[in-house]
C-alpha cells in the first residue's frame, strides 16, 4: 500500500508517541501468527504438495505426529521469512501469476509495518525501500525490455536488484550482474563490433575517440559532453573489486557498494536505452 497508514487516536490525541512510520526486521509478534496462517494455506494446496516441497528444499524434518505443510508453518524469525520467501520463488517457478493470495501477503507485510515486500514479479522477498526508488527501477527495466539494442539488459538489471535488496542478499553477484546490465546496454553504441565487448573495453574506447559520442546533456563549447557518463562508468568498473584473483586476498564487494553500484548501473542504463548517449557520425 502507498498511502500512509492512519494515525492512532491517541496519537491525534497527542497522548502517545506515533510509530507508525516504523519498519520491522524479522517476524515481530503482532506478524507471526497472521504469516504463519498464511503459509500454512499455501503449504496445502495440492494435497500438501507444496508444503512438502518446501520442506524438502529447506531441509526441515518433518515429525511423524505432524505433516509437511504444519511443519512448515511453525516456523518463527527469519526461518519463516525462508519459508514465505521459497513459497514465492516456487510460484515464481510454476509459472503462476496473480495469485490473489500473493496479493494478500503484500498488504499483510504492508499493514504490518514489515521491513520485507513482495518483490514486483512475485518471486520472493525484498527489502523495502522508498516507492519512487522502486518504481524509477521498474521503469527503467521495463524500458530495457522493450530495447533490442540492449540485450539481456533487463535480465541483469532485475538479477543485480534481487541480489542486493532480496531477503538473503548477495553483494559480489550483485555488483557483477549491475556490470553486466550496463555492458548489455552501451555496446550497441559504443562497441557495437566488439564481440567481447566489456566495461573496461567500453573504456578505452571512449578514451581513445572522444569526438564519436555525445549525450543529451547540454556543454559549454569547451565542456566534455561524455564526462558524466565516462566518470559514472569508470566508477562503476573500478568500484568491483572481487573481478580478479591475486597473491593478496580477494576483497569481495560490501552489500552498500553493491546497492550503490546498482542503482548507478540503473542510471546508465537508462541513458543507453533512451537514446540520451549516441554515437555522432
Amino acid at each position: 500500500m502507498t498511502t500512509a497508514p492512519r494515525r492512532r487516536f491517541s496519537v491525534r490525541l497527542g497522548i502517545t508517541e506515533d510509530t507508525g512510520d516504523a519498519l520491522y526486521e524479522g517476524v515481530p509478534d503482532h506478524l507471526l501468527r497472521p504469516l504463519q496462517q498464511w503459509v500454512y494455506e499455501i503449504a496445502e494446496r495440492s494435497e500438501g504438495y507444496i508444503g512438502t516441497t518446501m520442506c524438502l528444499r529447506l531441509r526441515l524434518t518433518v515429525s511423524a505426529k505432524t505433516n509437511a505443510s504444519w511443519q512448515l508453518s511453525q516456523q518463527t524469525g527469519m526461518e519463516l521469512l525462508d519459508a514465505v520467501d521459497e513459497i514465492l520463488a516456487f510460484l515464481f517457478e510454476m509459472d503462476v501469476h496473480d495469485q490473489p493470495e500473493v496479493h494478500a501477503l503484500g498488504i499483510l507485510l504492508d499493514d504490518a509495518g514489515s521491513a520485507y515486500r513482495v518483490a514486483d514479479d512475485d518471486g520472493g522477498l525484498e527489502l523495502r525501500v522508498s516507492t519512487g526508488v522502486s518504481e524509477a527501477m521498474r521503469q527503467t527495466i521495463a524500458d530495457a525490455t522493450g530495447a533490442t539494442s540492449a540485450g539481456t539488459a533487463a535480465e541483469h538489471l532485475t538479477a543485480a536488484w534481487r541480489t542486493a535488496y532480496g531477503l538473503h542478499p548477495d553483494p559480489v553477484r550483485a555488483y557483477s550482474e549491475a556490470i553486466k546490465a550496463v555492458e548489455c546496454a552501451a555496446q550497441s553504441v559504443i562497441q557495437p563490433n566488439h564481440g567481447r565487448a566489456t566495461l573496461g573495453t567500453m573504456l578505452g574506447e571512449i578514451k581513445n575517440a572522444r569526438a564519436k559520442f555525445t549525450t543529451a546533456i547540454s556543454t559549454p563549447p569547451s565542456g566534455d559532453p561524455i564526462a558524466p557518463m565516462e566518470a559514472m562508468m569508470r566508477a562503476l568498473w573500478d568500484g568491483q573489486t572481487s573481478r580478479h584473483g591475486k597473491q593478496t586476498g580477494t576483497v569481495p564487494e560490501t552489500l552498500e557498494a553493491a546497492r550503490a553500484g546498482v542503482h548507478l548501473a540503473a542510471a546508465l542504463v537508462q541513458w543507453f536505452v533512451s537514446g540520451a548517449v549516441v554515437r555522432t557520425p
